[in-house]
């Protein structure tokens, strides 16, 4: 059968651990025998930014610039110990973030719904998409460890040399400061992301911040929402049916408990970091959660909500048997190919991506699954497979798709 052939190609960032070695064995086994594959690789391996001094990923974002869509395999982001482990030069800094920053974008995961892993919340019977700011809050903060006794405040000096200052705190004894920042092109880019997301996936919107307690931080991220919709989305959500609301962040997850979920959940940075690993893990598994990187320039990153699965990779050195979960990274190969397709007008690279996705489900839902998901599927007598099994599993109910 000849191979579906590609127009343009797609960015490739790998990665590492154990999502490095399942990334190979889903382009050998699902891509490459079915698509004459075009990417522009970059190796975002831990040892690759060492040795580039990170500018690697800082090309794999402008490449993402210059083709419009990206896969991307889940990275290191070094802490104490990997800097000894991995004898690196510096503790390099996140690739997500760097990437993020770069393309100015909008992260949206959600969970992969698959007949007999059940959400923890039995009254969740759609997918909650969780968008998360990808720009400042923590993520870029700047903290003092402060020795003792002394008086901390907030300045900023604008150009002209005037200085506003506002009072931190009064120190009697050792403790900490954080200093955050945003920008608000960076939030007008998370409204309209966020907006345009929820027209293309016909979904509503939910916002929340802590609008009440950080009356100038958080309450800019409400009022650029607001403006934003106003001028230019509401009537466009009024036309396709759905619904943009606000609320405090505290009445949000009260709402989502009892809600049966089908909306996009908005949150900054932080609260979209906690939550999506929240709803991930209530729906089933972090490998069971798609990630994507939307920019309101027209860029697109997918990749697996998960980390490298470092556990799995010592096992997999030690030549012990593993059994981790690829699903998320498959269904990141599958939305940037979908997107490829979509973009360049080759409806076949679509329909791959599709066959693939209900493959993939389907494999699962037959009862062959890897052991994360055998441990708390609800469907009688599993067969729990290792990593390679599971994906040739997949690629054995992809052909009988045809």
């Amino acid at each position: 059968m000849a191979k579906i052939q590609m127009k343009t190609p797609l960015v490739e960032m790998d990665g590492d651990e154990m999502t490095r070695i399942i990334w190979q064995m889903i382009k050998d086994e699902l891509i490459c025998p079915y698509i004459d594959l075009k990417s522009e690789y970059y190796d975002l391996g831990l040892e690759n930014r060492e040795a580039t001094k990170d500018q690697v990923t800082a090309d794999s974002a402008e490449a993402t610039k210059k083709y419009g869509v990206a896969v991307k395999c889940a990275t290191i982001t070094p802490n104490a110990q990997r800097v000894e482990e991995y004898n690196l030069s510096q503790m390099w800094k996140s690739p997500n973030g760097t990437i993020r920053a770069m393309l100015d974008g909008t992260v949206f995961r959600a969970p992969i719904v698959v007949k007999g892993i059940d959400p923890v919340v039995r009254n969740w019977t759609k997918p909650i998409t969780i968008a998360r700011h990808a720009y400042g809050d923590v993520y870029k903060n700047a903290e003092i460890r402060v020795p003792g006794a002394g008086k901390a405040e907030l300045v900023f000096t604008a150009e002209d040399g005037t200085e506003t200052r506002e009072l931190i705190h009064d120190f009697t004894d050792a403790g900490v400061i954080q200093g955050m920042h945003n920008l608000d092109d960076s939030i007008e880019s998370f409204a309209r992301s966020c907006f345009e997301y929820a027209l293309a996936t016909k979904q509503d919107l939910w916002f929340a911040t802590k609008d009440t307690i950080s009356k100038k931080y958080d309450h800019r991220f409400k009022d650029v929402f607001a403006e934003v919709f106003e001028a230019d989305y509401k009537a466009r959500f009024d036309e396709a049916g759905i619904e943009y609301f606000y609320t405090l962040i505290d009445d949000a997850v009260a709402r989502v408990m009892k809600s049966s979920g089908g909306f996009i959940w908005a949150c900054k940075n932080y609260d979209g970091d906690v939550m999506s690993d929240m709803l991930s893990s209530a729906f089933g598994s972090l490998a069971m959660m798609t990630s994507v990187l939307v920019s309101p320039h027209g860029y697109y990153e997918y990749e697996a909500a998960h980390g490298t699965v470092q556990r799995h990779y010592y096992k997999h050195l030690r030549g012990e048997e593993t059994s981790t979960n690829s699903v998320a990274t498959i269904f990141a190969w599958t939305g940037a190919l979908r997107k490829r397709g979509e973009l360049d007008g080759t409806p076949e690279l679509c329909a791959f991506a599709d066959r693939l996705e209900k493959a993939t489900v389907a494999t699962i839902e037959s009862g062959k699954m890897t052991g994360d998901l055998a441990r708390i599927t609800s469907l009688e007598n599993p067969t729990k497979l290792n990593t390679r099994d599971f994906i040739l599993a997949i690629r054995e109910t992809m052909d009988q798709l045809v």
